[in-house]
């Protein structure tokens, strides 16, 4: 069975890659296929992230083993086949190849084609100039919208504790250990 990915960016309009690739290649296979599309160097940490129709993401899997806690699956690329994690058309993924400043492609598999073997991923469609794969922080502009904090960024800057009102606070007693509001320190 082949899996048919569509790869682009939020950072390049014109940029548009497409991935044929078999459905027991791993996640390391597709990692090294889309790295090789656009000229990055392989050196550096990125992981894939399976998510939901918003783009949230739910399942990592990552390049290297990571220290999770045994609560949480871990995934790793090279052991992970393709068809373990992935079954439906129009699966959303993305790949962060940039873990200083989350950059990232968004990734769909357009199309799953049964019947039919690859030995070789291979990319079938490349338009458009990638995404450099490096920036620096002063170049970092999120499309999000402001990153920077000014003094009102978490209120008034005029903050007076009496202001608040310890109703509001479930569980406080009338104790002076119990109410925060007769701490000496406000």
């Amino acid at each position: 069975m082949l899996f048919r990915f569509l790869i682009l960016s939020d950072e390049a309009d014109d940029f548009k890659r497409e991935i044929t690739i078999d459905s027991e290649a791993t996640f390391l296979d597709l990692h090294n296929v889309i790295l090789d599309s656009v000229g990055y160097t392989k050196d550096q940490m990125c992981s894939f992230f399976i998510c939901e129709d918003d783009w949230s993401k739910k399942t990592e899997i990552t390049l290297v083993e990571m220290d999770t806690s045994s609560e949480v699956d871990s995934y790793i690329m090279e052991e992970t086949p393709l068809e373990e994690l992935l079954e439906d058309e129009r699966q959303k993924l993305l790949f962060v190849f940039d873990y200083m400043t989350e950059r990232a492609f968004f990734m769909e598999l357009r199309e799953i084609v049964p019947g039919k073997d690859l030995d070789k991923p291979i990319c079938d469609k490349a338009i458009g100039t990638p995404p450099p794969q490096f920036i620096s922080f002063d170049e970092f502009d999120p499309k999000n919208g402001n990153t920077e904090v000014g003094e009102d960024f978490y209120g008034d800057s005029e903050f007076d504790i009496d202001e608040l009102d310890k109703e509001g606070f479930e569980g406080l007693g009338d104790g002076p250990m119990d109410n925060p509001y007769d701490d000496e320190r406000f």
